[in-house]
């Protein structure tokens, strides 16, 4: 069972550690101690609480498509040569990059402060742990 203490899950989640403290408190997520005494969460509970949290931005377009990684988020920086251009995006508090033609950022007028979808279409995603944990 993976232990995470306050401080980490509270990252994870994107909150700071007295709102989950909160949120423990309120008895949305159990808390237990370790053997060092700190207090942790079981990642199990805390997934699911991220899942019920997770909430996307409406999705502006009003185009179905078989991409399910929609993420709808706003342009901070555009870097663009002759040919090239790499579009940052922030999307959910996560930072997303793309690379594409400068003639494409045109047309779209992209810019810091737009707001842009980012779709991604992947048969190969790399799923890591952090060194030392299984």
């Amino acid at each position: 069972m993976t232990q995470l203490r306050i401080k980490e899950a509270a990252a994870l989640l994107g909150v700071s550690d007295d709102t989950l403290r909160r949120r423990i408190d309120a008895g949305d997520l159990a808390a237990t101690t370790d053997a060092a005494g700190r207090h942790v969460v079981d990642g199990a509970d805390l997934a699911r609480l991220a899942l019920d949290q997770a909430r996307s931005a409406p999705d502006p377009s009003a185009v179905a498509r078989s991409a399910r990684n929609r993420f709808v988020g706003l342009v901070t920086e555009v870097v663009s040569d002759r040919v090239m251009s790499q579009v940052d995006m922030i999307c959910g508090g996560q930072r997303v990059v793309s690379l594409m033609s400068t003639e494409a950022v045109r047309e779209l007028g992209l810019r810091p402060g737009s707001l842009a979808v980012a779709v991604v279409k992947a048969t190969n995603v790399v799923v890591e742990i952090p060194g030392g944990t299984s």
